[in-house]
């Protein structure tokens, strides 16, 4: 995706699998081998952005499926069943990410995802978080994938509903197909959430070593974290965590779908610790 050059597609493998060589060992975090490699293909190929294409896309069909998506969570009678509903759609952006061994992708086919959502959910947190999020005042929200960030809409909005202060956070530079500043335009995230920022880095997920200090600032000062998608997963469950983090994706691999022992293709809505 990065490039049509046979011979830079030849290096770019060459150099990965040197990449692979000195740095897989049981200790390795995925997300963190993740970054290494995306950002060697970047400096090799020239292209700062080889998902570009795929991000344009999954944005234009969320946001084709945000009325149907909106419409079910509007069908909560309740502030905390809409709650629930918001995040399940959330969730099922999560499913919007791309060349994941056996992981396929049918943008035309998502609304299935969506009636089937509760139904998929084998780990069930929503209902603590809602009671914590109703204490709070301030919610740090990180964001995962292009096209998945429309859906985080629905979420963001019920809770300004309740009257938290939300803090958007994006990616501060293109990594797979995760969502950058460039995204939450397009989404419509600016209209909605009391600060958008980026992580101050292009990595997978949270690398704390890597962050900026408005970043890091924002994230210490934050009562409660919502967390979108895998690279999160396997980044912030490395740490010891001292406040309340909600994990909220879909278990796309079998590592990850292993880790929390739980089946693959399942959605995962967890507090941590």
């Amino acid at each position: 995706m990065a490039t049509t050059n046979p011979a830079l597609r030849f290096r770019a493998i060459k150099e990965v699998t040197k990449l692979i060589n000195r740095e897989f060992k049981p200790s390795t975090i995925p997300a963190d081998i993740g970054t290494k490699r995306d950002r060697l293909i970047k400096q090799l190929t020239g292209n700062n952005d080889p998902y570009q294409r795929s991000k344009k896309l999954s944005n234009q069909k969320a946001l084709k499926l945000l009325p149907y998506a909106r419409k079910l969570v509007e069908q909560g009678y309740t502030q905390q069943e809409r709650f629930k509903k918001a995040c399940l759609c959330a969730i099922v952006g999560n499913i919007l990410e791309f060349d994941i061994p056996g992981h396929h992708v049918n943008l035309n086919g998502l609304t299935k995802y969506f009636r089937q959502a509760a139904k998929d959910l084998v780990v069930d947190d929503v209902d603590k978080v809602y009671e914590l999020a109703k204490k709070a005042q301030s919610v740090l929200y990180l964001a995962d994938n292009a096209g998945e960030i429309v859906f985080d809409t629905l979420l963001v909005e019920q809770l300004k509903n309740m009257g938290l202060k939300v803090t958007y956070v994006v990616k501060d530079g293109a990594v797979i197909n995760d969502a950058t500043m460039a995204d939450v335009a397009v989404s419509g995230m600016d209209k909605l959430a009391d600060q958008v920022l980026t992580t101050g880095t292009d990595a997978v997920g949270l690398l704390i070593k890597e962050v900026s200090a408005e970043f890091m600032k924002v994230y210490n000062d934050a009562e409660l974290v919502f967390a979108k998608g895998m690279g999160y997963a396997e980044t912030l469950t490395e740490y010891n965590l001292t406040k309340p983090h909600f994990l909220l994706f879909r278990t796309k691999c079998n590592p990850v779908a292993n880790y929390f022992c739980v089946p693959r293709d399942r959605n995962i809505a967890k507090l941590m610790p």
